[in-house]
């Protein structure tokens, strides 16, 4: 409807939001070169590596703290430094500071050499070995995993096959379990124009500006809608940098070793073999129902990468007697960096772990 001078009210809202950026300063709304990115800055060491593969242990701060380690395991297609954008904006430094002895698991970037490698490499040797480093560090027999995305699936691997007592307590946060709620992912795996043989016998492993591609794909106008929404807080410093930093660390995604990509491509988006129990490692059949130790999943309200249907009946697939699912608002990123993920996901893991590691 035209407003009072002849212009529409949407035309309105647009001069009004260019008129809040020119007024914000000169220059206008700060551009990443603006922005110093201190990713990744909370005090830690490297206490061992194979090829690409990191293990961080962070500086515990406390005088005191919790008996058993944390091992945070990550997707193998996410970089790690989303558990620790910047000072106040990391569930690393949040933990830490409530006195966990908090370990991370970063995949690095495969490289030509490695499209090779699969979960027999992932699950059934590197996990195993960065956790041992971690008994071995600790001095703890026992850990506690926490995964994010894929990293909860293998996280949930890991577990199902560990021996009794080398795992104190499993929490996943937007873990997919069922592939079938995973719409789009799903056509593509069932798709017979999708070839993911000839793609990877052709590039080695999945390029990340495929893997970035395939995300976006899911909201085609996500990225121009949050741009657009940044210009109701052009005056916030502390708002458009936390946004920069959740745009850089989204486009900065990493290939897929080729072999993990047919593996996840074929036996756990198309033919749904992880909710079924049927995948294996090393020959061995990762049976969900040999988790028994505690459990937590934590779901995003509004997650469009790992929707409900996804991760819905995670609890069912595990034999744990302490179980808990929790449903949060956010979505499958904001959940645990945004601005609410203090008051959200933060304490609500912490007072499950706080728990279970002493």
């Amino acid at each position: 409807m035209p407003g009072t001078d002849g212009i529409s009210a949407q035309q309105a809202r647009i001069r009004e939001a260019l008129e809040r950026v020119l007024s914000r300063n000169i220059a206008g709304l700060k551009t990443l070169e603006d922005i110093t990115m201190d990713f990744g800055s909370t005090p830690k060491d490297i206490i061992h590596s194979r090829g690409t593969t990191k293990l961080y242990h962070y500086t515990p701060i406390c005088d005191e703290i919790y008996r058993v380690p944390i091992v945070l395991v990550m997707s193998l297609v996410s970089r790690y430094y989303i558990m620790d954008l910047a000072p106040g904006q990391s569930l690393v430094e949040y933990l830490v500071d409530q006195g966990f002895d908090v370990y991370l698991i970063d995949w690095g970037i495969p490289r030509p050499e490695h499209r090779h490698l699969n979960l027999d490499h992932y699950v059934g040797e590197v996990l195993p070995e960065c956790l041992e480093k971690v008994r071995e560090d600790s001095g703890e027999e026992e850990v506690s995993l926490v995964g994010y995305c894929l990293g909860g699936v293998l996280a949930m691997m890991h577990t199902a096959l560990a021996r009794p007592g080398q795992v104190r307590a499993l929490a996943c946060f937007t873990t997919p379990v069922d592939t079938n709620g995973m719409t789009l992912y799903k056509a593509w795996a069932e798709s017979e124009n999708f070839d993911i043989d000839a793609l990877v016998d052709q590039l080695g492993n999945v390029p990340a500006q495929m893997v970035d591609a395939v995300i976006q794909a899911l909201r085609p106008l996500q990225k121009t809608a949050s741009r657009m929404g940044m210009l109701d807080h052009v005056e916030d410093d502390q708002f458009v940098e936390a946004h920069y930093r959740f745009e850089r660390w989204s486009a900065d995604q990493i290939p897929m070793a080729g072999a993990m990509a047919k593996q996840l491509f074929k036996d756990f988006m198309r033919d749904n073999k992880f909710l079924k129990s049927q995948m294996e490692v090393k020959g061995q059949r990762v049976d969900l129902r040999s988790i028994r130790v505690p459990f937590l999943h934590i779901a995003a309200q509004h997650d469009h990468i790992v929707p409900a249907g996804a991760s819905k009946g995670i609890l069912d697939l595990v034999s744990s007697a302490d179980k808990k699912e929790i449903i949060l608002k956010g979505g499958h990123v904001s959940l645990i960096a945004g601005g609410n993920a203090v008051y959200r996901l933060w304490p609500q893991l912490s007072g499950w772990l706080s728990e279970r590691c002493i």
